[in-house]
């Protein structure tokens, strides 16, 4: 019996636990799966305001976790200091915050950025120290191993694997492609 599982395809629908920005009726639906301390990464954060700016609101953008311990040592725990921030309604500015300083996301600087942003500090130490966030970041590592997904960035484009293609640029050609196909 073949394998329901298409290759190169999303395999956990973007639904309301994830970490959206648009309108889920938007046209496009860009999913990244990002490593807070991977420098490709934060290039392509460069790159998602100005889609974003382009579609307005025909783009929806999902980040989801996606930490390569083995090679950034750090990422898992700002993984989870991004959920904890979420929990405070306030995943978007720590998101931000933690690729702005990616080069020091030891824990004594996620707290210097949890009072940076006036999160409840207790209560973020409180789940940190719980690792209360960490089934909720193995869930996006999970669907991103099931879904393909070997380096960060990699993008989803409604669903379909964007290539392997390093060169950021391409990403806004292939939204704008799809986009203009939908």
């Amino acid at each position: 019996m073949a394998s329901s599982r298409e290759p190169n395809c999303l395999t956990l629908p973007v639904s309301d636990r994830d970490h959206c920005q648009g309108s889920s009726i938007a046209k496009v639906t860009l999913v990244e799966y990002g490593d807070y301390q991977c420098p490709h990464c934060w290039a392509a954060q460069q790159i998602i305001p100005l889609i974003q700016q382009q579609l307005g609101e025909q783009i929806r953008f999902v980040f989801r976790h996606f930490p390569r311990s083995s090679l950034h040592p750090e990422a898992y725990h700002a993984a989870e200091a991004a959920e904890a921030a979420a929990s405070q309604s306030k995943f978007w500015e720590m998101h931000s915050y933690l690729f702005h300083h990616q080069a020091q996301l030891a824990d004594s600087d996620l707290v210097r950025y949890a009072i940076a942003l006036c999160l409840n500090v207790d209560q973020f130490l409180a789940e940190m120290t719980s690792d209360c966030h960490m089934a909720r970041v193995q869930e996006d590592i999970k669907s991103g191993i099931q879904s393909s997904v070997i380096k960060t960035p990699t993008f989803f484009i409604n669903g379909i694997k964007h290539g392997d293609d390093d060169r950021l640029e391409t990403l806004l050609e292939a939204v704008v492609k799809a986009e203009r196909n939908c």
